[in-house]
């Protein structure tokens, strides 16, 4: 792994960062009209570094809405949650979505991997039952190593009016977090969109962030081919292939819909 080429991604310019994104949110609320944002906080590093940018900037503006999942959610994520919400000042409600997903589960055929993807799609209509209630707009937490390869719930936890932090790789949003003074516990703590016990982002993709930034960083950024990036982030071309191929078939969940050109 290319630790040179790993800096330079790392290091950036986080109080001009900061000032961009907290411009953003501040003209899209005026420019739509809208009264404010909301976001679900998970405890995990994306949804605090949004947590720290609207305590900000939009402190009186922000709904903050904690949804774990009693059966799965880690107690150590509710901790971290409610510690954030009361450090920062923020709005928040509490509504654990157990019972809600147990309920859909009566009615539906058992498949573990999309009564996962169910919690995070039972999340979001729970966000934008209050965006629409509230006139807000719902901020979505994907950052750019997850949105880039598809390491997202389409319609779950990809769905959003605004993505703040998308340009951002994993690796420079544990960066910006410091800079942010999140606290350790979640800064340290491994990514996970918490959707069964266990499950953690990098044991599923099967690489760290680390490698997945660099591949993404050679092929996005740089427009290298994947032999080029595979010589310059110094990672086994079949590695570089398979989140090439991770980027290319999950097109489908960076749009909306497909439609019909007549």
């Amino acid at each position: 792994m290319n630790k040179t080429l790993l800096n330079e991604i790392i290091k950036q310019d986080y109080q001009l960062i900061q000032k961009k994104i907290e411009m953003f949110l501040a003209d899209e609320v005026l420019q739509r009209q809208s009264s404010g944002v909301i976001f679900g906080l998970s405890g995990g590093i994306d949804s605090a570094v949004i947590a720290s940018l609207c305590a900000r900037s939009l402190k009186d503006k922000s709904l903050t809405l904690l949804m774990p999942d009693s059966k799965v959610t880690p107690k150590a994520d509710n901790e971290d949650a409610f510690k954030l919400v009361d450090k920062l000042g923020l709005d928040y409600k509490l509504i654990d979505i157990s019972l809600v997903h147990s309920e859909y589960s009566k009615y539906l055929e058992p498949n573990s991997l999309a009564l996962g993807n169910l919690r995070a799609r039972i999340r979001s209509n729970i966000l934008y039952y209050y965006a629409n209630s509230k006139n807000l707009l719902v901020l979505g937490s994907s950052d750019k190593s997850e949105y880039l390869i598809g390491y997202f719930t389409k319609f779950g936890d990809g769905a959003a009016d605004l993505l703040p932090i998308v340009s951002l790789y994993k690796t420079q949003i544990r960066e910006f977090a410091k800079f942010l003074v999140l606290p350790d516990s979640i800064i340290s703590k491994k990514s996970s969109p918490g959707l069964w016990q266990g499950q953690t982002a990098e044991g599923e993709i099967g690489l760290s962030y680390e490698e997945v930034d660099l591949i993404l960083y050679c092929i996005t950024d740089k427009n290298l081919s994947l032999q080029e990036t595979a010589a310059l982030a110094e990672i086994d071309f079949l590695i570089v292939d398979k989140i090439h191929q991770l980027y290319k078939k999950s097109g489908h969940k960076r749009i909306t819909a497909t439609s019909c050109e007549l």
